[in-house]
């Protein structure tokens, strides 16, 4: 199976490439960057590109793929909602489109979050702009997509976040870990790859996953 990794840089992404790494049933895998990550692995290869809401100059490079594991995403702490909408809907529908082009048989998970608001008229501008865009993808025509709506992650495999206010966050509630795994209540980086390799190789009618759901696809 090849697949191509947005956001690699990040918690998300560096955990989903790490298990397409461990897995034994990904050949090939594209890594789409802003900035270099000076990851080298015989499975991988990183392409770097600024402007990743248009990548018609690059997609020959991942032609007829087997899915994109779009991980990227913006806070929308301290930008506009113009902004914010246009890092988050514009970008990500425009790259998904000229992926389809290329690889119409392709499955497309995109990481969106919890509270994201799938009838985009709630008060929260941020979970509008997630639903809309999520309810875009979900209906672009890809062979199969899901929405990935992680709550709280705990980070694993020595993964960090790209936030420093985050990490302090993850010290502090590190002694609640084992807790939060027992309520099903969070789930982990790990858990995150994993079931993003497996919707791909099991497709489920349900299409939008949250931790309980996450948890219940990744590996046993």
């Amino acid at each position: 199976m090849k697949v191509i990794i947005t956001g690699a840089t990040g918690m998300v992404g560096r955990s989903v490439l790490n298990e397409c790494i461990e897995s034994k049933v990904i050949s090939e895998i594209v890594l789409i960057n802003r900035r270099t990550m000076q990851f080298e692995n015989p499975k991988a290869r990183e392409i770097l590109h600024k402007d990743l809401s248009d990548i018609t100059s690059i997609s020959n490079q991942f032609k007829d793929f087997d899915a994109c594991f779009f991980c990227m995403g913006v806070s929308a702490m301290g930008i506009s909602k113009e902004t914010y909408e246009n890092l988050t809907y514009e970008l990500t529908t425009s790259f998904a489109k000229e992926f389809l082009r290329v690889s119409p048989n392709a499955v497309f998970n995109y990481v969106s979050g919890q509270g994201t608001d799938s009838t985009e008229k709630g008060s929260s501008h941020w979970a509008r702009v997630k639903g809309k865009t999520e309810n875009a993808i979900l209906n672009m025509g890809f062979k199969d997509a899901y929405a990935f709506r992680p709550g709280f992650i705990i980070p694993e495999k020595g993964v960090k976040s790209a936030t420093n206010w985050y990490q302090y966050v993850y010290f502090i509630l590190t002694p609640f870990f084992p807790l939060l795994r027992k309520l099903n209540s969070a789930t982990s980086s790990t858990a995150i790859g994993q079931a993003m390799i497996n919707v791909v190789l099991e497709p489920q009618e349900l299409k939008h996953l949250v931790n309980k759901d996450i948890n219940k696809k990744a590996n046993k």
